[in-house]
């Protein structure tokens, strides 16, 4: 029964949001990452993304990483200016062991911007972080 099912509290998985330079094209943008800051290596995760407000939707994207190592970050997506400017939602789902885990990230429309960048977990980069 779904009444059964315990799905554990997500701690030390984040996401975030990070401004970095484009070699090529000489712009900064910014760029989602899913980060593993626990000692355990994540197996199948599944991140499930899309952009919104009332009035305006994204299409959803799907990502998949078998496996995310311990102490360490993989890149999730570009978000384009006009994406940033809408919720960002980043549904993350993955195994720790044998258990489930499940967690959903969420940063509200505008909160993606120069002033709201911090120094992001394993990265040594600033960005813009939801715990």
């Amino acid at each position: 029964m779904k009444k059964d099912i315990e799905i554990p509290e997500v701690k030390n998985v984040y996401v975030a949001v990070v401004q970095e330079e484009h070699i090529d094209y000489k712009t900064q943008d910014w760029n989602a990452y899913i980060i593993n800051d626990s000692d355990e290596t994540l197996e199948t995760v599944l991140i499930v993304s899309k952009g919104y407000n009332a009035t305006k939707m994204t299409p959803v994207m799907r990502h998949t990483l078998a496996t995310l190592p311990a102490r360490s970050y993989a890149k999730i997506e570009y978000l384009q200016e006009k994406v940033v400017a809408l919720n960002n939602e980043f549904k993350v789902t993955f195994f720790k062991g044998n258990q489930l885990f499940d967690k959903t990230y969420l940063f509200r429309k505008n909160t993606i911007n120069e002033n709201a960048l911090q120094t992001v977990p394993l990265m040594q980069l600033r960005g813009v972080l939801v715990k």
